[in-house]
């Protein structure tokens, strides 16, 4: 019987490699849009934190940023993702005092709310006392009466590319037995006698097949609410998946005139002042930066990830940041990217087994377990699936399997 992931994101790719690395066989993979990684699996930011997390899903977190770090030195991800350990800044712009009241009390848990920093749920800041501090980078234009502080420096904290990472996730899946099926879709499932899972039918270029399958598990990031209530709407008709879409957009671009940054990755989150929102300006290894924090929970969500048409007036907002930042317009635009990101109303994701008062098929206990069969459903890690997503993957096809766990999910159900 196989198991069929669907949505070949950051979350379905490393499901399907822990399952092909643990021998699982008979594992498909099926991707809705006819380009890979189009939404936050290939425009995120790829910063990754060990422990900026809340309880639920500090244990989560550790996990995948060891994953992340083990997988870049098995296979050479420095070259071929990008992956390198970061400095984390906070840098404070100078604004008025109506700006300086304005950002008292924000947090970085509460990041869904509009012109509030991740950063902040930083564990330790540290002042930098001199503008030519090493640890400044040589693309920040600084400006009298800022204030830079270190979030970390002391390897708890990195970045990838995430398309580069979700293509290597994928090629290496694949060669080991996983099917990608794309563009594709699951239109139907059937259930045995007893109410337990028993097959799919899949739609592939029109041409429709059932697929015996005994486990089913849905990453399909914000569209996730959308298979469910297709493939379930009885059962999503009495309790929906509680996941909205939260968009993100974004720029990488090339500052011709910055200084260079020689062995320095750098992730600057900037809050406060004029700015009126928080930007992150990610500087990755190759040279570019990354900038986004103009996010919406307004956007409606495509029919398709490779349907997102970006604001032109919120990418002509970034690129006035990025003349801030640089302080100067002397940079080229490599790309704009807009990114739908699944969140929870509580702001961590759902990793689990669908119980019986979702999906009438087997028992309580064996719900938990998950070795026997069944739905599985992840989706919600907000502006944390690229830095999440190898261990929650881990975890998924650790509960798909049935074997022990290796992190901590037990506040990551249903609240």
């Amino acid at each position: 019987m196989a198991t069929v992931i669907i949505g070949a994101g950051i979350v379905g790719v490393s499901t399907a490699y822990y399952l092909s690395q643990n021998g699982a066989a008979d594992v498909h993979l099926v991707e809705t849009t006819d380009k890979l990684f189009a939404s936050a699996s290939g425009y995120a930011g790829g910063f990754l934190a060990r422990d900026w997390h809340a309880q639920a899903t500090a244990s989560l977190a550790a996990l995948s940023f060891d994953q992340h770090a083990a997988l870049a030195k098995k296979y050479d991800g420095a070259t071929r993702w990008g992956y390198a350990l970061s400095t984390a800044l906070s840098y404070g712009v100078p604004g008025t005092a109506e700006d300086d009241v304005r950002w008292q009390g924000r947090r970085g848990e509460d990041w869904l709310r509009q012109g509030t920093s991740r950063s902040t749920s930083a564990p330790t800041t540290e002042a930098l006392s001199s503008k030519t501090d090493a640890r400044t980078p040589g693309w920040l234009h600084r400006k009298q009466g800022d204030r830079v502080d270190v979030l970390a420096d002391d390897g708890t904290a990195g970045q990838v590319e995430p398309a580069p990472f979700c293509q290597f996730l994928l090629d290496t899946c694949r060669a080991h037995g996983v099917q990608l099926h794309q563009p594709a879709r699951v239109v139907a499932v059937e259930k045995d006698g007893e109410g337990k899972l028993a097959s799919v039918t899949l739609d592939e270029g029109g041409k429709k097949a059932v697929l015996p399958c005994t486990k089913l598990v849905i990453t399909a990031g914000a569209w996730t609410p959308r298979v469910f209530e297709e493939l379930f709407p009885a059962e999503a008709a009495k309790r929906p998946l509680p996941i909205s879409n939260y968009a993100g957009h974004s720029l990488v671009v090339k500052a011709n005139g910055a200084t260079a940054d020689t062995n320095n990755c750098f992730a600057l989150f900037a809050a406060g002042g004029s700015l009126k929102y928080c930007p992150e300006i990610f500087g990755r290894v190759n040279g570019t930066l990354y900038l986004a924090g103009l996010n919406s929970s307004a956007m409606p969500l495509p029919e398709r990830a490779s349907d997102a048409e970006p604001d032109q007036t919120l990418l002509d907002d970034l690129k006035a940041t990025c003349r801030k930042v640089l302080g100067s317009d002397d940079y080229e635009v490599l790309r704009t990217g807009l990114c739908h990101r699944p969140a929870t109303p509580w702001g961590a994701p759902l990793v689990l087994r669908l119980l019986d008062e979702q999906l009438a098929e087997t028992s309580k206990e064996q719900s938990v377990v998950g070795g026997s069969g069944g739905v599985f459903v992840s989706a919600g890690h907000g502006p944390w699936g690229i830095s999440m997503g190898p261990g929650t993957g881990m975890v998924l096809a650790e509960l798909v399997q049935g074997r022990p766990l290796s992190a901590d999910i037990n506040q990551l159900g249903f609240h």
